[in-house]
């Protein structure tokens, strides 16, 4: 199971990808095997020498009191903590979850060190798509 989340790359140029463990309850497990995840408005936030997912809502059915879009954290090495924080704050980026999927029973999440793009970037990239569809089309 692979869950994209794709207003990352409408949003943010994409220039590095790093890839971590992240710690979830029994429920919250199950519910991203099942597909139930929504990772649209989530970013990655560093927080001393802890690295946290934060606003992804992974909605568990049947529990009460629960928050489906609490702060989640993220497993990585030291040294990839501190060459990503270096690299944030070097080069003005934002640590973006691009996917969330399970490898050998494991639940990954795939970040991304991203720039974000200008609205005129963002319009541009539709007006090539819609051209691309448009010669698509006539081809066929």
């Amino acid at each position: 199971m692979k869950i994209f989340n794709k207003r990352a790359r409408f949003d943010y140029k994409i220039l590095d990808k790093i890839e971590a463990g992240i710690v979830l309850s029994g429920g919250e497990a199950r519910a991203v095997r099942t597909g139930h995840l929504n990772l649209t408005n989530s970013f990655a936030k560093i927080l001393g020498s802890e690295v946290y997912l934060v606003n992804a809502n992974i909605p568990v059915p049947g529990k009460k009191d629960y928050s489906p879009t609490r702060s989640r954290k993220l497993l990585l090495h030291r040294s990839e903590i501190v060459s990503t924080a270096t690299k944030l704050k070097a080069k003005k980026l934002t640590l973006v979850p691009i996917s969330m999927y399970t490898t050998h029973g494991l639940i990954k999440v795939e970040l991304g060190l991203g720039k974000s793009k200008k609205k005129f970037e963002k319009k541009e990239l539709l007006k090539k798509k819609d051209i691309q569809r448009d010669i698509d089309r006539e081809l066929k």
